[in-house]
């Protein structure tokens, strides 16, 4: 696996690549949309519920959903949208196109949950005593420097558990990517789980596929430990 199988450091270049966009869009963007939901005086519930409903919607129907997006022929809304703003030039077919088609399978699971953890967010943020942040702002702290030196640190643990949640289960990330592309075209939206299920169920190589998911299990563990290490080492500093 290591020494003879170039399609396997291709498909785990490939799901580093993946949980990166994931995470950003998960993680970043609940952080962001969480701390914006706390300034919310209205319509709050409303925000939280639409933000939530695709990680309880079918995965087929997201699958599809996204399918229809990125179609070309027939036009699908990406590329209609491109249009639209005179951006004809950027249409493509997201989903075949080599150079996008790993960006484009990243998205929709990045999307999926990132109202499940933005809920979560949310909980640790509205945990925050208020004391300390209107004694910030009696100081003349800014926001920033409210969110930053008073609510992130107090929520840093919360937000560590929902990296480490965010991380394993990205990297164990299979049934959208494999209904949009199946890995295709080519290899270039391979990923380990995909990989190790044609291994197993298409090649019928089931002990190279136990040898695939076993490392997907050390690559989760790694991943858990480096999570850990790198935020007990900045919470020190």
């Amino acid at each position: 696996m290591f020494t003879g199988d170039d399609v396997f450091w291709t498909a785990f270049r490939n799901s580093l690549v993946y949980l990166v966009i994931c995470l950003i869009m998960q993680i970043g963007g609940a952080l962001l949309v969480a701390n914006l939901l706390t300034a919310l005086n209205r319509g709050r519930e409303l925000v939280k519920t639409l933000y939530l409903l695709p990680a309880v919607i079918s995965t087929v129907a997201i699958s599809f959903l996204f399918q229809r997006i990125y179609s070309e022929n027939p036009e699908g809304l990406l590329n209609q949208v491109l249009g639209f703003l005179g951006l004809h030039d950027l249409a493509r077919p997201w989903l075949s196109d080599i150079k996008t088609v790993l960006v484009a399978v990243s998205l929709p699971e990045g999307w999926r949950f990132m109202g499940l953890y933005m809920v979560i967010l949310y909980a640790a943020l509205i945990a925050v005593p208020q004391e300390l942040e209107e004694a910030a702002r009696l100081d003349g702290a800014s926001r920033w420097k409210v969110f930053t030196k008073v609510r992130f640190p107090y929520i840093r643990p919360v937000w560590i558990t929902t990296i480490i949640m965010a991380a394993t289960y990205t990297l164990r990330g299979f049934d959208i990517p494999f209904l949009l592309t199946n890995g295709g075209p080519g290899q270039s939206s391979e990923l380990l789980t995909t990989y190790m299920y044609k291994q197993a169920f298409t090649g019928t190589d089931y002990g190279y596929a136990s040898a695939v998911s076993v490392f997907i299990v050390v690559e989760c563990l790694v991943a858990v430990a480096l999570v850990i290490g790198l935020s007990g080492r900045r919470a020190r500093g």
